[in-house]
This record gives C-alpha cells, structure tokens and sequence, in this order.
C-alpha cells in the first residue's frame, strides 16, 4: 500500500521530484550522491519544509490537510545533527516524553530500546560527553520508543564501522517489522541499502537539479 506519493514536487526551484512512492510497513532505502535531494526529501515527508510546486500525499491525503505537530509525531525524523539536552541520558527520555505530556517509560524499556539502537550506556550518563554518531543512536532509540507510523532516519550508519552498521540495521528493521513501523533512511552506503532494505530509491535518477 502507498504511503507516500510525490508528484512534480519542487523545492526553492532547485531541486524536482517528478514521481516517487514509498510503501507503507516497508523499510525504503534513499541513495544519492550529494546534493541530490536525500534530507530535502525527508524533511517534506513530515512537512519541516514546505514544496513551492507539486503534491505531496500521505496516506492518500494530502500533507497540507494534517496537522503539522500530530503529522511530526507520526512521522518522526533523526537528522544527521540531532538535539539532546546536556543531561543525562534518563533525563532526555523524561524531557522528550514531558513535552508530549506523558511520563517517561521505566528503566527497563529506557534500555530496550538503547540496546536495539546500540546505545547501551548507563542512563546516569551525560549525553554533552557522547560523540556525534552516540548522541544519535541515543535520539534514534528515544524517537522508536514513541512508536511512530513512520521513523525517517538520515545517515544514522554513516560513524559506524561495518559491523556496528550492519547490527545497527538489523536490530531497526526487526523491531519495525514486528511493530508495523515504516522505516525510511539516507545511506551512501549501496550495498547495506541492498541488503537490508525492502525498497531501494536512487534520487539520481529520480530527481533533478539545477
């Protein structure tokens, strides 16, 4: 089922999506050299950035008719630069989930998901002492243990030697798989797009710029 569908979409004039469609409960690899319009896509997906011309649909609706705030829940995106307040890690868990006004999961499910994303760190841990690719596998596990319909990661393999990347993918595409998530993510790297991903989309023939 389609979940995403991008007609004749164009940003700032620069950059053109004539036609794309990402499923729905798939994990949809994007490839693409650089300036090819990989984070642009993402960041219309839930509507951080807005199209001058085309249609963006979601769910069969367009993004225009949602709510902006309900839509980035659902559609939650880690960028490359992440934001995590200089505290420890339980209390980034506990902030994300006050401004949602709910109460933080238990140590337990903290860890769960900082297992699955290869963050496993003690929570007294300050998340200003973590290195770029630590603080966002930490965000990467706090995003995924909201349960989002649609988790957009960009580049979250790209500090990562081969190994960690491949554990890393594996660990995401098992859990969305098992909990109905549609995984969409930014790699350079072709061949773990190939092998982890369900659905593969290389803008360089998808997209054109000028």
């Amino acid at each position: 089922m389609s979940l995403f569908s991008l007609k004749n979409v164009t940003f700032k004039n620069l950059i053109h999506y004539s036609s794309l469609t990402i499923h729905e409960n798939k994990t949809t690899f994007i490839c693409g050299k650089s300036g090819s319009g990989k984070s642009t896509l993402l960041k219309l997906l839930n509507a951080t950035i807005s199209p001058e011309e085309g249609e963006i649909l979601y769910q069969g609706k367009s993004i225009n008719e949602y709510d902006t705030i309900a839509l980035r829940r659902d559609v939650m995106l880690v960028a490359q630069n992440v934001y995590l307040f200089d505290t420890t890690i339980r209390n980034n868990f506990e902030e994300f989930y006050s401004y949602r006004g709910l109460l933080a999961p238990s140590e337990e499910v903290m860890n769960l998901f900082l297992n699955i994303c290869l963050a496993d760190f003690p929570l007294t841990n300050n998340c200003r002492d973590m290195s770029g690719g630590e603080r966002q596998r930490i965000y990467i596990a706090i995003c995924l243990s909201f349960h989002p319909k649609v988790l957009m990661l960009d580049e979250p393999t790209s500090a990562l030697d081969e190994a960690t990347a491949v554990s890393l993918l594996q660990n995401l595409k098992q859990y969305c798989n098992e909990h109905g998530i549609t995984l969409i993510a930014i790699t350079h790297d072709k061949t773990l797009a190939k092998s982890y991903g369900d659905e593969y989309i290389s803008l360089d023939s998808e997209v054109s710029c000028e």
